[in-house]
């Protein structure tokens, strides 16, 4: 039975949160401020979720979404909230993460990041389906809270030219020997070229081959096959690993990489992220710094040219392995070393022997930096780096994380604010400072 709610709030997954008969009430694109009608669809003890129906009053937060199939897949949660709204939604999620799960609050809130709003994803991992329902092939990315793959055929998140080859990459895999086993193409997306990896999990013939190599002639990309794992991924046209990478102008490196590394998602953020993050660890030249999580360097190879050496340290021996080599093209040879080492098992021990560091750089994973930060509190301070700067895709982590630095290390959380890597959708990238 449909009912009207006024909407108070609004959580990360762009849903409206309302209260009705004691109960908190989620329901999918509503607005805080709003009244709203919606019906009930789900209920469970605590909450319930309801579908929205119509805004009866709405908010000047509203917006219209630029893609037709906003509401049906699942990439986007929030471009019906006005791009800047988003923003400071995400900010007050951090702040409120920081007090409630770290018990914690900065001193001061830095502007957030931002950068382009549209046609910024340049990292993807598309689903492929044949879905003879549908009438052919399906590549797009899975539908809202489903297995399913979302029947699209433009996306204004991706890159104009990508979003163009939604509907020219359903025609081409329909044409290949085995449609029905092409399960996703990852786009990895340089300052260059375009890099697609096709996942196929049967052996390709000459013939699609062919169809692959008329494909990238086409529409200029570069393919990449990938018959296994990740580490199987090699191109079909032979030179191709050379022309995939980014450009950091402002530093004056250039990064090479393959497509199944990890990148940032988006260029422009990524680089001024990196500025903001070497500006608070006030580098100076005659610095030890170390690079936690390092990856394929992404950070460690800018710190390299403002101070004395950087440590890097990273868990994929592939990843230790190609920011060596970034280290060498670039001329950084002497001032870098890089480890391949379990973050997420070291102590205090193992810092120490790590040698003294006069700044660190934190960027985990979701799971955040556990191990390393409870190994930070207990370091004597003669010992500690004077400055972190933390880096993470999860503030519940951070806010964890920053809570034993500050009760248990005595650190300082001298600032905090969120980077806006990912604007339409839930994902909060966000930055941290302390002081020991």
């Amino acid at each position: 039975m449909a009912a009207l709610f006024n909407i108070e709030s609004s959580d990360l997954d762009g849903q409206g949160v309302a209260h009705a008969d004691g109960k908190v009430v989620f329901i999918q694109g509503a607005l805080p401020g709003e009244q709203v009608r919606a019906e009930v669809i789900r209920q469970r003890k605590n909450h319930d979720k309801a579908r929205l129906l119509e805004v009866e009053r709405a908010s000047s937060l509203r917006v219209t979404p630029a893609c037709p199939h906003y509401g049906v897949c699942g990439g986007c949660a929030m471009q019906h909230m006005d791009a800047d709204a988003q923003v400071a939604v995400k900010q007050r999620v951090l702040e409120d993460n920081l007090q409630h799960l770290g018990n914690v609050q900065a001193q001061s809130i830095l502007p957030p990041i931002y950068g382009p709003t549209w046609g910024y994803r340049y990292r993807a991992r598309l689903s492929a389906r044949l879905v003879h329902k549908k009438g052919g092939v399906l590549v797009g990315f899975r539908e809202r809270n489903s297995r399913y793959v979302a029947d699209i055929h433009e996306c204004h998140v991706l890159p104009p030219s990508i979003s163009a080859l939604l509907v020219p990459l359903r025609r081409l895999i329909e044409g290949l020997s085995r449609p029905d086993r092409i399960p996703q193409i990852e786009l990895a997306m340089g300052d260059d070229v375009a890099a697609l990896v096709l996942r196929h999990l049967e052996p390709l013939t000459s013939q699609d081959h062919s169809l692959l190599r008329e494909f990238a002639d086409q529409h200029k990309i570069s393919w990449w096959l990938q018959p296994k794992g990740p580490d199987t991924a090699h191109p079909l046209v032979e030179g191709d690993e050379a022309r995939l990478y980014y450009l950091l102008p402002q530093f004056g490196l250039t990064m090479w990489y393959r497509p199944t590394d990890f990148t940032q998602v988006n260029h422009r953020v990524n680089r001024a992220l990196i500025s903001r993050a070497l500006n608070l660890l006030d580098i100076q030249p005659q610095d030890r710094v170390a690079d936690m999580f390092c990856g394929l360097g992404n950070f460690s190879l800018p710190m390299a040219t403002q101070c004395r050496s950087v440590a890097g340290f990273e868990g994929s021996d592939a990843l230790v392995q190609r920011a060596g080599e970034l280290a060498e093209r670039n001329g950084l040879a002497k001032q870098c070393t890089f480890a391949s080492t379990n973050l997420f098992e070291i102590d205090t021990a193992w810092l120490e022997a790590q040698g003294p560091f006069d700044r660190m750089l934190i960027d985990p994973p979701r799971e955040g930096a556990l191990a390393l930060v409870k190994a930070l509190s207990e370091l004597a301070h003669g010992k500690r780096p004077k400055r972190l700067v933390y880096v993470s895709c999860n503030p519940a982590t951070l806010a964890r994380d920053a809570g034993i630095m500050v009760h248990v290390g005595g650190y300082r959380l001298v600032s905090a604010g969120v980077v806006n890597m990912f604007p339409h959708t839930s994902h909060i990238e966000s930055i941290a400072v302390f002081d020991s």
